[in-house]
């Protein structure tokens, strides 16, 4: 088939690491043994050198991917002239052993059976270690095969005869109708080779077990209104992108899958932002899985207490807590569609972005509210960090949208400094923490007024992107949906409008007017719209009371999923999907906007 465009997959987990299935059967991305791991398959970033794992019914012609219901566990159908195939993917999600430690292994079960007919198959696994960077060695056994490479080993169990061919192994084989066979691929560190070439006859029994994980977990929600199926799609994406031992949520699975094909726009996400923490608390506690929010605001809370010694907390940090992410090209790999560079890490780390404070002292407000009360040791370093927002918020920085041109007065950085000092205000009077109160409720108040006399526009009648600018950015959606105005303000609604005219196509928003002014963004081309600024204007409309052009904008953005649910970050202008994928973020204002508006509409019913 053609190249696979990005929403041409299906993605399946086990709370350390996912995997990326397309349509053609092919696993074209895959990290072990973490999500931040160097990448064993990468052909999604480079088809000749990156590596793949392809189960293909060889005559097909037509492909089809879904869920099994309420799980995570995938089945891509092959139609072809020999009959019908399917492939079930899953990755079993394993326990802690009883000493709590973690697993040491971590596999993909492949299940390839006939459903109609007599189906040809071709199996190709083709490993390529460390990003396709390390060589390895393939040994044939009578079980399978093991690629070894300097720091790892991955074991493939086939009830097929494999043959070596390069530095992989493929195999072909038929089935008749009802006939089935059963793959493992299994990883390994140096050092943990027990068992790597395990039994077939457990494939069954990992079946049920995930699928029972699954639709246990996914039946704690306690959201039942409209839009059930694509916001339990989000949350089994959100749960498949949190890494089990630390609670952290990743920002996507992927790293460098471009903003604009072609361009330079091409970033790692494969880590775990601040800023995602009260879109992450709010959503999971909306929908009731408070263990899930206690964990994510545990990881927090270690964050917490490394703070810079001025009191600062970085943008973004790695699943385990990491705090360098240094920031490398890959120039070897040609990229998606020739998109390059290639890059791993992300410089961002070391930028100052001051609304960080706002979503972690918002994300601490709402788990202490509806979750659980906060320590006094929390307390201490919250603390902290609104003395540092006080001494620093009249700062230039580098904004939500991590720009890497020239630091600014970023409206939202001073908004959502404003909504940290408040969140902060109201936890202290609420648990009667102590507390420079004085200080704080001035220093908020200072912000608010420069915020309406600096950040509004009269000419342009609007809240714009930052100081010296008058274009306008998606992000002041949030002003109402973070309680610094009324949602029917009338600059407020002025904004609404501005924004729609300017930065709107249909349901398609754009984070701030194209074509960019680099002097601003800091890079050259063009990328999509943002399907997180098309939440936030679904909310803000929702919130405004028109109610039913939030109802179509959210049924017309729901349109730009791909065919089992997922969003990448961005949609491109003839509605391909651009940029890291699956995004959590873009997930997260899905829920939020599903909630938000169906509640809205349960009252006018």
């Amino acid at each position: 088939m053609p190249h696979k465009r990005i929403e041409d997959y299906g993605i399946i987990g086990d709370l350390h690491t996912v995997a990326l299935v397309g349509v053609d059967g092919s696993i074209d991305w895959c990290c072990l043994p973490c999500f931040d791991s160097p990448s064993v398959f990468a052909a999604l970033l480079d088809e000749d050198k990156g590596g793949y794992f392809k189960v293909n019914a060889v005559a097909a012609s037509v492909y089809k991917q879904l869920y099994i219901p309420d799980t995570n566990v995938l089945v891509t159908r092959q139609l072809g002239d020999e009959g019908i195939a399917e492939i079930i993917d899953f990755m079993p999600i394993e326990a802690r052993s009883e000493r709590g430690e973690q697993p040491n292994h971590h596999q993909i079960v492949r299940r390839v059976n006939t459903v109609s007919g007599k189906v040809r198959f071709r199996l190709e696994c083709f490993p390529a270690f460390d990003y396709a960077r390390s060589g390895h060695e393939v040994h044939l056994f009578p079980q399978g095969a093991l690629f070894e490479s300097p720091s790892e080993k991955l074991g493939l169990v086939s009830p097929m005869a494999l043959t070596v061919q390069g530095q992989g192994v493929v195999a072909d084989f038929t089935l008749s109708r009802g006939e089935s066979a059963t793959f493992f691929l299994r990883h390994t560190e140096m050092g943990s080779e027990a068992n790597l070439l395990i039994p077939e006859e457990r494939g069954e029994i990992a079946f049920r077990h995930t699928v029972d994980f699954w639709k246990s977990w996914i039946s704690q929600s306690l959201y039942s209104g409209r839009w059930r199926e694509m916001v339990h799609r989000s949350a089994l994406v959100l749960k498949l992108l949190t890494y089990a031992p630390t609670g952290a949520i990743v920002a996507a699975a992927t790293t460098s899958l471009p903003e604009e094909i072609g361009g330079v726009r091409n970033w790692d996400y494969r880590y775990c932002w601040i800023r995602d923490a009260s879109f992450t608390v709010y959503a999971l506690m909306r929908l009731g899985f408070y263990e899930e929010a206690g964990r994510f605001v545990g990881w927090l809370e270690e964050r917490c207490r490394e703070l810079d010694p001025n009191g600062s907390l970085q943008p973004m940090y790695s699943i385990t807590g990491r705090h360098e992410l240094p920031e490398i090209n890959l120039p070897h790999l040609k990229g998606y569609c020739d998109s390059k560079p290639v890059r791993v890490g992300n410089a961002a780390h070391n930028q100052r972005q001051m609304d960080i404070y706002g979503e972690l002292l918002d994300a601490i407000y709402l788990y202490n509210k509806y979750g659980a009360p906060i320590s006094y040791d929390l307390w201490r370093n919250v603390q902290r960090l609104l003395n540092y927002v006080c001494e620093h918020w009249r700062e230039p920085d580098a904004g939500i949208w991590e720009t890497r041109g020239n630091h600014r007065h970023f409206v939202y950085s001073k908004l959502m400094c404003w909504v940290a000092l408040d969140r902060g205000v109201r936890l202290a009077m609420k648990r009667s923490f102590p507390a420079d109160l004085e200080r704080w409720l001035k220093t908020r108040d200072e912000i608010y007024l420069e915020i309406m006399e600096r950040g509004w526009h009269q000419e342009r009648d609007a809240f714009v992107q930052h100081y010296e600018s008058d274009q306008v950015d998606a992000n002041n959606l949030l002003m109402p949906l973070v309680f610094f105005v009324s949602p029917t303000d009338p600059r407020m609604l002025r904004t609404i409008d501005r924004i729609q005219k300017e930065l709107a196509m249909d349901s398609l928003v754009h984070r701030y007017k194209v074509p960019y002014n680099i002097s601003v963004d800091g890079l050259p081309g063009r990328e999509g719209a943002f399907s997180i600024c098309s939440f936030w204007l679904v909310e803000a409309l929702t919130r405004a009371g028109r109610v039913d052009e939030a109802r179509l904008m959210f049924e017309k953005t729901l349109g730009y999923a791909n065919h089992v649910g997922l969003f990448a970050e961005e949609v491109g202008h003839c509605g391909e999907a651009l940029g890291n994928f699956p995004q959590a973020f873009t997930h997260l204002g899905l829920i939020s906007a599903a909630y938000n508006l169906n509640r809205v509409l349960g009252k006018e019913g």
